[in-house]
Formats: structure tokens, sequence, C-alpha cells
């Protein structure tokens, strides 16, 4: 969390009958003219790590890996909540599919419309987080701005991740939520590309995401191994960025360019970034990631053209 003076951070809570889910929210306390303008911004965390472990990191000995920092202080007012079931949200008896986090982003879309005034908004998603996001433009194209997916996965065809996943798939069934460790999260960051991201920062992440319990739904889980595709591309009409770390293992090129070819939209963009692996955000190198999403938003920002 930040002490920045000129950043006014908030929690608000999201209803959805029964379910409450936490979102954090930050932007500049005084935003120059040019910037007022511009949509919100929700960032949308994955399957292991809810929001603030993801996007709002705090590193002993290490400076700047809040993203939401980041970006609130180029002018946007940055949103990222808990899906049902993680971080400080309501665990409930479900498993926290895609589906569900569709529902979960159409009640923060409320609290957003409330509290600014605008309908639409700008989504960001990581792994999980990006089928999310992709649902959620073709459920509720209304709400969606521009949307980036980094690490997506479409069909799961040829994805080693996904095939070693499947051995868990019975559990998956079994189970409406899967343990979690100090070892496996560490591992996440890991098991691509090693040497892109800092020891101190898995584990900074790791331990942040344990303090809110030794479990995490297992919907996603489940989701990308029995069921992929979940989305249509041909239905996808936002502004759209596929964005895919060098050493991420989740989707493979040929699929990730074949998503990319169906999106109907002209105003696309697909970027490989070299350095960075799976959770991209928290990378040595994750102001290429950084950069690339900002300028993208920007992109569709009239203020800024």
């Amino acid at each position: 969390m930040t002490s920045d003076p000129r950043i006014v951070s908030e929690e608000h809570w999201a209803k959805k009958e029964d379910v409450s889910l936490f979102a954090a929210r930050k932007r500049l306390r005084e935003r120059p003219p040019d910037q007022q303008a511009r949509i919100p911004v929700v960032l949308v965390h994955g399957s292991s790590n809810s929001a603030l472990p993801t996007f709002d990191l705090t590193v002993p000995g290490h400076s700047d890996y809040s993203l939401m920092n980041w970006l609130a202080l180029r002018g946007w007012d940055v949103w990222t909540m808990d899906h049902e079931g993680y971080g400080r949200s309501t665990v409930t008896s479900g498993n926290s599919d895609i589906a569900t986090g569709v529902e979960d982003l159409k009640a923060l879309a409320r609290v957003i419309a409330a509290e600014t005034g605008c309908a639409e908004f700008n989504l960001y998603g990581l792994s999980s987080g990006s089928l999310r996001v992709a649902a959620f433009a073709q459920a509720a194209p209304e709400h969606a701005g521009r949307i980036v997916l980094d690490a997506f996965v479409w069909t799961g065809e040829g994805s080693p991740t996904l095939e070693k996943r499947k051995a868990g798939v019975a559990q998956f069934r079994a189970s409406n939520r899967r343990a979690i460790d100090l070892d496996y999260l560490v591992g996440i960051f890991l098991r691509d590309g090693p040497g892109t991201t800092e020891c101190a920062v898995a584990d900074a992440c790791a331990r942040a995401q344990l303090e809110y319990g030794d479990s995490v739904p297992t919907g996603t889980y489940l989701d990308m191994t029995t069921k992929l595709p979940l989305v249509d591309p041909a239905k996808i009409s936002a502004p759209t960025f596929v964005v895919r770390g060098e050493h991420d293992s989740l989707a493979t090129m040929d699929v990730l360019l074949a998503f990319f070819h169906h999106l109907p939209t002209n105003d696309k963009r697909f970027a490989v970034l070299p350095h960075l692996a799976h959770i991209a955000t928290l990378g040595k190198n994750r102001h290429a990631l950084w950069n690339a999403v900002d300028e993208f938003f920007k992109a569709g920002s009239i203020s800024d053209r």
C-alpha cells in the first residue's frame, strides 16, 4: 500500500446478492485537466494470487512493484477487486469459475458507475484474469472500453502448463478449493524463464497471498482444463491488446495469433515482451509491460491524442 501523498487510496465493496467483493481504488489527489476525461482502469487477477499481491505489492528493499501506484501516478483512476472466494471477498461454497468472475465484474461496474459516473472502463487481465476480462467484454460490451489480455489462453491446445495441470482435474471436480503454500506460489514465478523475476519479489508476493489463507478456489483451473474455449473472439468488439511474456507457457503463439486474427476490431495489437514470464506484472522487465498497457489505454483517450 502506498504512502505517496499524491495518491488517494480507498476501499470499496461491491455486492452480489449475499456475496461481498472487496475492491481497492487509487488515483491522483489532483489530476491535470488533460487527464480528467479518462475512463477508469480495472486490473483483474488470476487463479492463485488475489488482487493486492498481484497489483499493489510492497517488497522489502525493492521499490516500484505496485502497478496500481504506477498507473495512478500517470493519471489513471485504478481499481482492482478480489473475486469471490479470494482475498478479502466472501468465501462461498462455489468454485469461483470464469462465469462467476464475469458476474463479479458486473457488480464492480455498478460501484464504479456510482462513484465516478462512468459506465465504461478499461480492463487489464492476467492469466485466468484475462479470460474473465474477455468473457466480460463479450457478455457486457457496454462496460468494456479497451481490454488487455496478458498470459491469455483460448483453446488450450499445445499448452505445456495446462497439460501438466490436467493431472489434477479429478481433484478440481471433487473440491471447490485447492491448497496453496509458499513453494507452490513461488514456483509459479520459476516454472517459465528462470531469472525473469527477483527471488525477493516472488517470496513477497507468495507471503502476501498466504496472509489470506492456505487455499484458493478451483473454478478457473477446472475451466481451463476441461471447458476451453470459453470465449468467441468474433463476439468481442472492444479494442484489444493481446500481450505475452516471451517465456510464458500457458498458451502457444499459434493459438494466440489465431484468436487475434478472429477479433473483428481493427483497433487491436499483439506483442511478445522480452525477458518476461507468466506473471509479467512483477517481472524484472515489468516496465515494458506497464508502458505498453499505459500507451494502449491512452490511445483511447481523446485528451491524450
